[in-house]
Protein backbone atom coordinates (compact mmCIF):
# COMPACT_ATOMS: atom_id res chain seq x y z
CA UNK A 1 0.00 0.00 0.00
CA UNK A 2 1.49 3.15 -1.39
CA UNK A 3 0.48 6.28 0.44
CA UNK A 4 -0.47 9.19 -2.34
CA UNK A 5 -1.42 12.84 -2.92
CA UNK A 6 -4.37 13.05 -5.14
CA UNK A 7 -5.22 16.88 -6.02
CA UNK A 8 -8.73 17.38 -7.89
CA UNK A 9 -9.22 20.58 -9.05
CA UNK A 10 -12.95 22.06 -9.68
CA UNK A 11 -14.00 19.55 -7.23
CA UNK A 12 -17.21 21.13 -6.96
CA UNK A 13 -18.42 19.57 -10.05
CA UNK A 14 -21.70 17.56 -9.37
CA UNK A 15 -20.99 15.37 -12.58
CA UNK A 16 -17.67 13.91 -11.31
CA UNK A 17 -17.26 14.51 -7.72
CA UNK A 18 -19.89 12.05 -6.27
CA UNK A 19 -18.81 9.00 -8.45
CA UNK A 20 -14.73 9.80 -7.63
CA UNK A 21 -15.51 10.32 -3.56
CA UNK A 22 -17.21 7.02 -4.09
CA UNK A 23 -14.31 5.13 -6.13
CA UNK A 24 -11.71 6.84 -3.63
CA UNK A 25 -12.91 5.48 -0.68
CA UNK A 26 -13.54 1.90 -2.05
CA UNK A 27 -10.08 1.40 -3.20
CA UNK A 28 -8.64 0.23 -0.20
CA UNK A 29 -5.01 0.83 -1.27
CA UNK A 30 -5.55 4.47 -0.91
CA UNK A 31 -5.67 4.36 2.54
CA UNK A 32 -3.55 6.59 4.45
CA UNK A 33 -3.37 8.76 1.27
CA UNK A 34 -4.40 12.48 1.19
CA UNK A 35 -7.11 13.66 -0.65
CA UNK A 36 -6.81 17.49 -1.28
CA UNK A 37 -10.29 19.35 -3.13
CA UNK A 38 -9.79 22.18 -4.58
CA UNK A 39 -12.58 24.42 -5.94
CA UNK A 40 -13.27 28.33 -6.67
CA UNK A 41 -17.08 28.00 -5.08
CA UNK A 42 -16.86 27.80 -1.27
CA UNK A 43 -20.54 26.03 -1.24
CA UNK A 44 -19.53 22.97 -3.59
CA UNK A 45 -16.26 22.74 -1.81
CA UNK A 46 -17.73 22.26 1.69
CA UNK A 47 -20.22 19.76 0.29
CA UNK A 48 -17.88 17.70 -1.48
CA UNK A 49 -15.44 17.49 1.26
CA UNK A 50 -18.43 17.03 4.27
CA UNK A 51 -19.53 14.21 1.59
CA UNK A 52 -16.60 12.51 1.26
CA UNK A 53 -14.98 12.94 5.20
CA UNK A 54 -18.70 11.39 6.33
CA UNK A 55 -18.67 8.16 3.21
CA UNK A 56 -14.64 7.56 4.43
CA UNK A 57 -15.88 7.62 8.24
CA UNK A 58 -18.75 5.31 7.29
CA UNK A 59 -16.79 3.07 5.42
CA UNK A 60 -13.89 3.00 7.93
CA UNK A 61 -10.97 3.66 5.21
CA UNK A 62 -8.21 6.23 6.62
CA UNK A 63 -8.31 9.26 4.12
CA UNK A 64 -6.06 12.60 4.73
CA UNK A 65 -8.83 14.86 3.00
CA UNK A 66 -8.52 18.62 2.82
CA UNK A 67 -10.10 21.56 0.78
CA UNK A 68 -8.82 24.61 -0.16
CA UNK A 69 -9.55 26.93 -3.04
CA UNK A 70 -5.93 28.00 -3.69
CA UNK A 71 -5.03 25.74 -6.52
CA UNK A 72 -1.22 25.79 -5.95
CA UNK A 73 -1.74 25.12 -2.35
CA UNK A 74 -3.64 21.97 -3.65
CA UNK A 75 -0.98 21.09 -6.01
CA UNK A 76 1.85 21.00 -3.56
CA UNK A 77 3.24 17.43 -2.75
CA UNK A 78 0.55 15.93 -5.17
CA UNK A 79 1.51 12.98 -7.43
CA UNK A 80 -1.49 13.01 -8.65
CA UNK A 81 -4.05 15.84 -10.31
CA UNK A 82 -7.65 15.08 -11.93
CA UNK A 83 -9.00 18.21 -13.65
CA UNK A 84 -12.61 17.98 -13.17
CA UNK A 85 -13.08 21.69 -13.77
CA UNK A 86 -15.64 23.61 -16.42
CA UNK A 87 -14.78 27.59 -16.08
CA UNK A 88 -17.79 28.87 -17.70
CA UNK A 89 -20.48 26.55 -15.99
CA UNK A 90 -23.48 25.42 -16.98
CA UNK A 91 -24.48 28.77 -17.62
CA UNK A 92 -22.34 29.37 -20.22
CA UNK A 93 -23.32 26.17 -21.89
CA UNK A 94 -26.81 27.91 -21.67
CA UNK A 95 -25.85 31.49 -22.84
CA UNK A 96 -24.41 29.82 -25.88
CA UNK A 97 -27.27 27.87 -26.77
CA UNK A 98 -29.63 30.44 -26.47
CA UNK A 99 -27.42 32.83 -28.89
CA UNK A 100 -27.50 29.59 -32.03
CA UNK A 101 -31.41 29.32 -31.05
CA UNK A 102 -31.90 32.97 -31.79
CA UNK A 103 -30.70 32.68 -35.22
CA UNK A 104 -32.06 29.49 -36.07
CA UNK A 105 -29.79 26.85 -35.21
CA UNK A 106 -30.58 23.78 -33.21
CA UNK A 107 -28.92 21.98 -30.41
CA UNK A 108 -27.79 18.70 -31.61
CA UNK A 109 -25.54 17.22 -34.17
CA UNK A 110 -21.93 16.76 -32.89
CA UNK A 111 -20.84 16.43 -29.54
CA UNK A 112 -17.44 17.47 -30.58
CA UNK A 113 -19.21 21.04 -32.01
CA UNK A 114 -22.18 21.77 -30.25
CA UNK A 115 -21.92 20.37 -26.51
CA UNK A 116 -19.00 19.31 -24.57
CA UNK A 117 -16.83 21.01 -26.77
CA UNK A 118 -18.94 24.06 -27.79
CA UNK A 119 -16.31 26.38 -29.41
CA UNK A 120 -17.99 29.15 -26.90
CA UNK A 121 -16.74 27.50 -24.20
CA UNK A 122 -13.44 25.43 -25.62
CA UNK A 123 -11.36 28.87 -25.26
CA UNK A 124 -11.82 29.12 -21.76
CA UNK A 125 -11.16 25.59 -20.98
CA UNK A 126 -8.09 25.66 -22.88
CA UNK A 127 -6.54 28.75 -21.25
CA UNK A 128 -7.65 26.89 -17.93
CA UNK A 129 -6.26 23.40 -18.67
CA UNK A 130 -2.65 25.28 -19.52
CA UNK A 131 -2.59 27.26 -16.53
CA UNK A 132 -3.44 24.67 -14.65
CA UNK A 133 -0.36 22.29 -16.12
CA UNK A 134 2.06 25.22 -15.77
CA UNK A 135 1.41 25.07 -11.69
CA UNK A 136 1.74 21.64 -12.23
CA UNK A 137 4.99 21.81 -13.81
CA UNK A 138 6.45 24.59 -11.26
CA UNK A 139 5.12 22.78 -8.26
CA UNK A 140 4.85 19.20 -8.51
CA UNK A 141 6.78 18.45 -12.13
CA UNK A 142 6.41 14.42 -11.65
CA UNK A 143 2.46 14.35 -10.70
CA UNK A 144 0.13 12.69 -13.25
CA UNK A 145 -2.32 14.76 -14.76
CA UNK A 146 -5.58 13.08 -15.29
CA UNK A 147 -7.98 15.06 -17.27
CA UNK A 148 -12.07 14.60 -16.97
CA UNK A 149 -12.74 18.11 -17.76
CA UNK A 150 -14.34 18.29 -21.34
CA UNK A 151 -12.78 18.73 -23.89
CA UNK A 152 -11.32 15.66 -23.36
CA UNK A 153 -10.13 14.68 -26.64
CA UNK A 154 -9.59 18.57 -28.12
CA UNK A 155 -7.52 19.03 -25.10
CA UNK A 156 -5.67 16.19 -24.98
CA UNK A 157 -4.46 16.45 -28.44
CA UNK A 158 -2.98 19.84 -27.49
CA UNK A 159 -1.67 19.61 -24.62
CA UNK A 160 0.43 16.29 -26.19
CA UNK A 161 1.35 19.27 -28.64
CA UNK A 162 2.35 21.71 -26.62
CA UNK A 163 3.61 20.20 -23.25
CA UNK A 164 5.89 16.67 -24.42
CA UNK A 165 7.18 16.37 -20.95
CA UNK A 166 4.25 16.32 -19.21
CA UNK A 167 3.09 13.25 -17.50
CA UNK A 168 -0.89 12.99 -18.75
CA UNK A 169 -4.30 11.18 -19.65
CA UNK A 170 -7.58 11.97 -20.52
CA UNK A 171 -10.31 9.99 -19.17
CA UNK A 172 -14.14 9.19 -20.50
CA UNK A 173 -16.61 7.31 -18.23
CA UNK A 174 -18.77 7.04 -20.71
CA UNK A 175 -17.99 2.96 -21.37
CA UNK A 176 -19.90 2.59 -17.95
CA UNK A 177 -23.03 2.38 -20.25
CA UNK A 178 -22.29 -1.10 -20.80
CA UNK A 179 -23.43 -1.75 -17.77
CA UNK A 180 -26.75 -0.48 -17.82
CA UNK A 181 -27.38 -2.74 -20.85
CA UNK A 182 -26.29 -5.92 -18.67
CA UNK A 183 -28.71 -5.02 -16.08
CA UNK A 184 -31.66 -4.43 -18.11
CA UNK A 185 -30.45 -7.93 -20.11
CA UNK A 186 -30.53 -9.52 -16.33
CA UNK A 187 -26.85 -10.61 -17.00
CA UNK A 188 -24.20 -11.27 -14.65
CA UNK A 189 -21.49 -8.70 -15.27
CA UNK A 190 -18.71 -11.21 -13.96
CA UNK A 191 -19.11 -13.41 -16.76
CA UNK A 192 -19.32 -10.61 -19.57
CA UNK A 193 -16.83 -9.56 -21.49
CA UNK A 194 -16.84 -6.26 -23.61
CA UNK A 195 -14.75 -4.01 -26.08
CA UNK A 196 -15.68 -0.64 -26.70
CA UNK A 197 -12.88 1.21 -29.09
CA UNK A 198 -13.97 5.17 -29.76
CA UNK A 199 -12.72 8.18 -28.50
CA UNK A 200 -14.20 10.53 -26.12
CA UNK A 201 -17.96 10.66 -26.58
CA UNK A 202 -17.69 8.16 -30.18
CA UNK A 203 -17.58 4.34 -28.70
CA UNK A 204 -19.21 1.99 -30.10
CA UNK A 205 -19.41 -1.99 -28.67
CA UNK A 206 -17.61 -3.96 -30.96
CA UNK A 207 -17.31 -7.37 -29.18
CA UNK A 208 -20.17 -8.81 -26.26
CA UNK A 209 -19.74 -12.19 -25.11
CA UNK A 210 -21.74 -13.86 -22.42
CA UNK A 211 -20.26 -17.12 -20.37
CA UNK A 212 -17.95 -17.17 -23.96
CA UNK A 213 -21.01 -16.71 -26.13
CA UNK A 214 -21.71 -14.02 -28.53
CA UNK A 215 -24.38 -12.12 -26.35
CA UNK A 216 -25.40 -9.70 -29.39
CA UNK A 217 -28.74 -12.40 -29.88
CA UNK A 218 -29.68 -11.62 -26.55
CA UNK A 219 -29.77 -7.84 -27.27
CA UNK A 220 -31.53 -8.61 -30.31
CA UNK A 221 -33.83 -10.05 -28.25
CA UNK A 222 -34.28 -7.80 -25.91
CA UNK A 223 -34.88 -5.47 -28.76
CA UNK A 224 -37.85 -7.33 -30.27
CA UNK A 225 -39.76 -8.74 -27.27
CA UNK A 226 -39.25 -5.67 -24.33
CA UNK A 227 -37.63 -2.28 -26.00
CA UNK A 228 -41.00 -0.73 -26.36
CA UNK A 229 -41.75 -1.50 -23.09
CA UNK A 230 -38.96 -0.50 -21.76
CA UNK A 231 -38.86 2.77 -23.86
CA UNK A 232 -42.51 3.94 -22.22
CA UNK A 233 -40.59 4.85 -18.87
CA UNK A 234 -36.85 4.97 -19.52
CA UNK A 235 -35.31 8.29 -19.39
CA UNK A 236 -34.23 10.05 -22.44
CA UNK A 237 -30.53 9.74 -21.34
CA UNK A 238 -30.66 5.91 -21.69
CA UNK A 239 -28.31 3.92 -23.34
CA UNK A 240 -30.78 1.36 -24.32
CA UNK A 241 -33.17 4.06 -25.57
CA UNK A 242 -34.61 4.33 -29.00
CA UNK A 243 -31.97 6.78 -30.37
CA UNK A 244 -29.30 4.18 -29.67
CA UNK A 245 -31.11 1.16 -31.16
CA UNK A 246 -31.71 2.76 -34.38
CA UNK A 247 -28.06 3.64 -34.52
CA UNK A 248 -27.10 -0.28 -33.98
CA UNK A 249 -29.80 -1.30 -36.82
CA UNK A 250 -28.44 0.87 -39.12
CA UNK A 251 -24.81 0.20 -38.07
CA UNK A 252 -24.48 -3.00 -36.80
CA UNK A 253 -22.61 -2.54 -33.74
CA UNK A 254 -24.27 -0.86 -30.44
CA UNK A 255 -23.57 2.84 -29.50
CA UNK A 256 -22.14 3.45 -25.95
CA UNK A 257 -22.78 6.32 -23.07
CA UNK A 258 -22.43 10.04 -24.77
CA UNK A 259 -22.25 8.46 -28.20
CA UNK A 260 -26.29 8.55 -28.54
CA UNK A 261 -27.71 10.19 -25.84
CA UNK A 262 -29.85 13.34 -26.38
CA UNK A 263 -27.97 15.58 -23.81
CA UNK A 264 -24.40 14.13 -24.63
CA UNK A 265 -23.54 12.83 -27.83
CA UNK A 266 -26.49 13.91 -29.72
CA UNK A 267 -25.46 11.95 -32.77
CA UNK A 268 -25.94 11.96 -35.70
CA UNK A 269 -27.66 15.41 -36.56
CA UNK A 270 -30.81 13.38 -38.42
CA UNK A 271 -32.30 12.83 -35.10
CA UNK A 272 -32.12 16.71 -34.38
CA UNK A 273 -33.56 18.33 -37.36
CA UNK A 274 -36.68 19.41 -35.45
CA UNK A 275 -38.62 18.82 -32.74
CA UNK A 276 -40.70 15.89 -33.93
CA UNK A 277 -38.37 13.86 -34.26
CA UNK A 278 -36.26 14.91 -31.40
CA UNK A 279 -39.48 13.21 -29.37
Amino acid sequence: MVEVKISIIGAGSGTFSIGLVKDLCLTSNLEGSTVSFMDINRKRLDAVYAFCRKYADEIGIKLKIEKTMDRRESLKDADFVVNTAMVVGYAGYRAGWQIGFKYGYRFGGSYHIMHDEGFWINYHQFRLFESIIEDILDICPDAWYIQLANPVLAGITMIGRKYPNLKFVGLCHGYCGIFEIINVLGLDAKYVTYLIPGVNHFIWLTHFYYKGENAYPLLDEWIEKKAEKYWETAPPSSSLGPKAVDLYKRFGVFPIGDTCTPGGGSWPWWYHVDDETER
